[in-house]
């Protein structure tokens, strides 16, 4: 039975892979890639000369049970994407679920991934968040939002530069002009850049500029805690009060 390794890769900076990822990619005997072209780029920069095959979301459900019948034979392959982690908002969770379902080894390695990195540099808690990957971009859009305005957790989006300015306008919509955000663009690349500020200026800010390019991480702090229970010392008991300290 062989093994199937989840691969982290680079989202900008190609220095960004770990030893134990280079030394996966060169072991086994397949690589599964997202974009074998954009993937192409980053096997000759180390130097590992594997076969690669594409394993994308338009051919996934066809190359699924060619790809099992290979792991059950005994060969090990290595799942990657285009950029961070396989399977967040990026293929990998159908052949995940489909070789637990056959008992076959998933191993994923710790690695790049965009949301991380974005949480942390807005300023936002980070204790506890809510990610929303990429929202649908037309059904079922505006009622995710009406759910999630209330969500007091942060709340981390994925979104196209082509989209941004529209989005913080449905965002400052649904969740309020005033609500602080941050956007983060082109994350470990030489013009990286993290926005900070309510809707109202993050519009204004990307509103006034030609253009803007790379992949978009919107962070938004979480709604006001609502109708918070606050307790009086005088209406607990001595044990409880000892509880407390």
């Amino acid at each position: 039975m062989g093994k199937l390794y989840l691969v982290p890769t680079p989202i900008g900076n190609l220095e960004d892979i770990t030893l134990r990822a280079l030394s996966v990619l060169k072991q086994v005997d397949l690589i599964l890639a997202e974009d074998t072209r954009t993937s192409g780029f980053l096997l000759k920069h180390y130097e590992i000369e594997k076969k690669i095959t594409a394993f994308h979301k338009f051919n996934e459900h066809k190359v699924l049970e060619s790809i099992l019948n290979r792991l059950t034979t005994g060969e090990n392959m290595a799942l990657i994407s285009d950029a961070g982690t396989p399977g967040i908002s990026d293929p990998g969770f159908l052949i995940v679920r489909a070789c637990v379902e056959q008992g076959i080894e998933v191993e994923c390695l710790p690695g790049a991934t965009a949301l991380i990195p974005a949480l942390i540099n807005s300023g936002f808690p980070c204790d506890r968040f809510v990610f929303e990957g990429f929202l649908p971009q037309k059904k079922g859009r505006k009622k995710r939002l009406e759910i999630l305005k209330e969500e007091t957790r942060t709340l981390i989006f994925y979104e196209s530069p082509y989209r941004l300015i529209k989005t913080l306008q449905e965002f400052s919509e649904a969740f309020s002009p005033r609500r602080k955000a941050s956007v983060s663009r082109e994350l470990t690349k030489i013009h990286e850049e993290n926005v900070r500020g309510t809707f109202s200026e993050l519009i204004a800010n990307f509103s006034s500029r030609p253009s803007v390019k790379g992949e978009i991480v919107i962070v938004v702090e979480g709604a006001p805690v609502k109708n918070k229970e606050t307790i009086s010392p005088s209406t607990l008991s001595e044990d409880d009060t000892d509880e407390m300290f």
